[in-house]
C-alpha cells in the first residue's frame, strides 16, 4: 500500500462507526445505493454541528447513513429533508434513524426526482443542502441549493472526486464532466467561500456569503 492510500485508509477509519451504521451500510450494499465513506460523513456532521444546523436538504436519502450522520450532529427538534426516488430506499432510512434513537418525525421523506421536489422547497430556508445523488444532475442541484440555502449556510457536494475520474483531464464521461462541472461553478462563484477535502470520495463545501 503507498503511503498516500495508507495515511487515507487510516483518517478514514479514526472515528469508528457503531453498529446501527455499519449495518444501515450492510443495508445499502443489498439496495444497491452508495453510502458516503466513513471521512466524508464524519466531515458533514461537523460542519453541520458548527452550523448549528436546524434545517437540513439532503439529496439522496440511500439507507440512512448520511441521515444519521446529520441527525446526531443537530439541536434537539432540527429536520433533514430527504429527496430519494426508491421508497424502498426511504424506508430502509427509516428504521436505520429510529435505530439510532431518532423519531420518524426527524426526517422529512419526499419520494420523488429531486429536480421536480426541490423546486418547491422554500428560498433560504435551509442551514445546510447535501447534495449525492445522480452525479448528471449535479450542475442543476446546485443551482437549487444555492436558492435554498440561507446567507452563511453550507452547500455540500459529496463523490466530489468521483473514484479519481474528477482530478484526471482524460476522464470526460457524462458523470465526471458535470461533477468537474458543478466544482468549477463553485469555484467561480463569488457568494460562496469552499474547501475540497480529499475525505471519502472528495466532499466540497462551500459557505454562502451573500
Amino acid at each position: 500500500m503507498s503511503t498516500d492510500a495508507a495515511n487515507w485508509a487510516y483518517a478514514e477509519d479514526f472515528i469508528p462507526e457503531d453498529r446501527v451504521i455499519l449495518e444501515a451500510r450492510d443495508t445499502a450494499d443489498a439496495l444497491g445505493c452508495v453510502p458516503v465513506l466513513p471521512g466524508a460523513a464524519r466531515a458533514l456532521a461537523l460542519f453541520a454541528r458548527a452550523l448549528g444546523a436546524t434545517s437540513i436538504v439532503e439529496i439522496g436519502t440511500g439507507a440512512g447513513v448520511s441521515l444519521t450522520y446529520l441527525l446526531r450532529a443537530m439541536p434537539a427538534g432540527g429536520v433533514v429533508t430527504t429527496i430519494d426516488m426508491e421508497a424502498e430506499n426511504q424506508k430502509a432510512a427509516k428504521a436505520t434513524i429510529v435505530a439510532a434513537g431518532f423519531a420518524p418525525n426527524r426526517a422529512r421523506m419526499i419520494t420523488g426526482k429531486a429536480l421536480d421536489v426541490l423546486p418547491r422547497l422554500a428560498d433560504h430556508a435551509y442551514d445546510m443542502v447535501v447534495i449525492d445523488a445522480r452525479k448528471k444532475e449535479y450542475p442543476a442541484y446546485l443551482n437549487e441549493a444555492l436558492r435554498l440555502v440561507r446567507v452563511g449556510g453550507a452547500i455540500a457536494i459529496d463523490n466530489a472526486l468521483w473514484h479519481g475520474r474528477v482530478p484526471d483531464p482524460a476522464q470526460r464521461d457524462d458523470d465526471t464532466t458535470a461533477v468537474r462541472q458543478t466544482l468549477k461553478a463553485v469555484r467561480e462563484n463569488d457568494s460562496l467561500e469552499s474547501v475540497l477535502l480529499g475525505a471519502g470520495d472528495g466532499i466540497l463545501i462551500a459557505i454562502k456569503t451573500a
